[in-house]
């Protein structure tokens, strides 16, 4: 089963990068392959975390896929879980974890695993979504000097 991992220092808030992460309608816009999002429902709950229901699109060429995943945010812990519900995928999961290192440096770790449903949709997708994969932190990194400045130490 393909996965990825990486832990990158950023010269960002830890909360700042939580932000960016979690505020998913904008992915559209600078993630790699991402054509749609859109939220089906939202929730805060009593421990103070938030549920998200989300579609995502991502297309490359004439490839083009929708799934359904649940966001669990947890601004308290720095972590931000994503568990698949529906599409293409047998398996899929992924993990923020953002740990602060100083006033406005932090560590942002990322983890993916996957895995297609179907062979014949692993071999045509599998390479360009492993290489979207790899990028996805960069792509986050980017976006954050976008909108926060490039604060650098």
């Amino acid at each position: 089963m393909p996965q990825f991992e990486t832990k990158h220092r950023v010269n960002h808030r830890a909360d700042d990068m939580f932000d960016l992460v979690a505020d998913v309608e904008q992915y559209p816009r600078f993630v790699p392959l991402c054509t749609g999002l859109k939220v089906r429902s939202r929730r805060p709950l009593e421990d103070g975390r938030e549920i998200m229901v989300a579609d995502m699109t991502v297309s490359y060429k004439v490839l083009r896929e929708t799934f359904a995943t649940k966001v669990t945010l947890d601004r308290e812990k720095g972590t931000i879980f994503v568990e698949y519900l529906d599409g293409p995928f047998r398996h899929l999961e992924n993990r923020w974890v953002f740990k602060p290192l100083g006033e406005t440096v932090c560590e942002v770790g990322f983890y993916i695993s996957y895995e297609f449903r179907s062979r014949m949709l692993a071999r045509v997708a599998g390479a360009v979504f492993d290489r979207a994969f790899r990028k996805f932190s960069s792509a986050f990194e980017a976006r954050a000097d976008e909108v926060y400045g490039n604060a650098a130490v």
